[in-house]
């Protein structure tokens, strides 16, 4: 599949046609219907993970287990699927946010920043010169957006921060590069 065609893919609606391929993609690549840890690493190519791409990574599969019984089911998936390829950028930034806040408080402290930032950080700068270590992009990310100085950041905070910033975008909204496996792997199941 050419990229040209791989984008009219993402863009067209998902018709009931469209929903029972990802079903039968799904149940080809999971046939007990649950798609578990390993499974995802090998479905986004990254069997060989570093183990800081590793922890992002059960991070990244233990939020689209929404029921947390350790597997996706076919629903969790097409949600997941939905929400990266489609969802507007406030359901992602929720997302991740949900992501960053490991003890489900509804606010971000500097260890849980710091910790997806320390992980990010070494995956993205595999990729590009970053000029900037971990503890100063998490201090620069409470500069910017910890407006009431409070050492937290609520989702109103980090939601406004990253759509006013496109360097907080980048360092807050996170991406598992889901676009480019369903580009690569869509003409498999199509």
């Amino acid at each position: 599949m050419g990229q040209e065609e791989s984008v009219l893919v993402m863009q067209k609606e998902v018709d009931p046609a469209r929903i029972q391929e990802l079903c039968m993609s799904f149940m080809k690549e999971c046939p007990s219907g649950a798609l578990h840890l390993h499974e995802f690493k090998r479905i986004l190519g990254i069997q060989n993970a570093s183990e800081e791409e590793s922890v992002y990574i059960e991070t990244i599969f233990r939020s689209f287990d929404t029921n947390k019984d350790n597997a996706i089911d076919f629903m969790e998936y097409v949600a997941a699927l939905h929400l990266m390829l489609r969802g507007k950028l406030e359901d992602r930034l929720k997302w991740s946010f949900k992501v960053y806040d490991q003890d489900g408080n509804g606010r971000l402290d500097r260890q849980e920043v710091t910790r997806i930032i320390k992980i990010i950080y070494k995956i993205k700068s595999k990729n590009k010169n970053i000029d900037m270590m971990p503890a100063e992009i998490c201090d620069r990310i409470f500069q910017l957006i910890d407006e009431n100085d409070d050492g937290q950041i609520s989702l109103a905070e980090f939601m406004e921060g990253a759509q006013k910033d496109p360097w907080l975008l980048d360092m807050l909204a996170l991406d598992v590069n889901a676009s480019a496996w369903v580009s690569q792997n869509w003409s498999k199941t199509t």
